[in-house]
């Protein structure tokens, strides 16, 4: 993000309404819906996902197809308020048949996402599976993967993506685990 970018202007409905109206890549012309994120504007746990799916392109709302579930089950498990997190993606609109975001689509969207980051500000960053580790940390998601990574003053925490998780159900106890820790970790900050 631009060192001269100027956060007193801008807000996450801003961001949203930007998202919406995109036209930055190819993948606008494939969508029903852009999908910026949701939750708490001051949410201390943000979750980052790789891109919308099907439903998530129908309805404009990030995670709220069958990954969306796995997610909410975890968060559940853990005693997390959906409401209480911020839900956003890597890339706002869906690439055609779920395939992964290539890297001139995701160098198009990153812009949003810096931004969201920046006006939520949130304690942890959760980063669901490959695509979002890679396209913020860089090196190694087995290394990352369930571990606390400090990033230019920012905690991220790794950990496999939900609809990785259903289709690959031997994972879903280590998901919610991780889940769990996260909301241990962010208690202890609090005390």
């Amino acid at each position: 993000m631009d060192s001269l970018y100027d956060m007193s202007s801008d807000s996450i409905n801003k961001v949203a309404d930007e998202v919406r109206a995109c036209k930055r890549c190819r993948l606008s012309e494939y969508r029903s819906n852009a999908v910026p994120g949701e939750g708490a504007n001051s949410a201390k746990l943000m979750f980052i996902g790789e891109a919308p799916g099907r439903t998530e392109d129908t309805l404009a709302r990030p995670f709220v197809g069958s990954a969306g579930r796995v997610l909410d089950h975890a968060l559940a498990r853990a005693g997390i308020d959906r409401a209480s997190v911020y839900i956003t993606n890597v890339v706002k609109c869906r690439p055609p048949m779920n395939r992964r975001p290539r890297k001139d689509e995701i160098d198009s969207c990153i812009p949003y996402l810096m931004r969201e980051i920046m006006l939520v500000n949130p304690r942890i960053i959760c980063l669901l599976g490959k695509s979002a580790h890679d396209a913020l940390l860089k090196g190694s998601f087995r290394e990352h993967r369930s571990r606390y990574v400090k990033r230019n003053g920012r905690i991220f925490f790794t950990t496999y993506h939900p609809a990785y998780v259903i289709y690959n159900n031997k994972l879903r106890g280590m998901f919610v685990s991780d889940i769990i820790g996260i909301k241990k970790m962010i208690d202890a900050m609090n005390e």
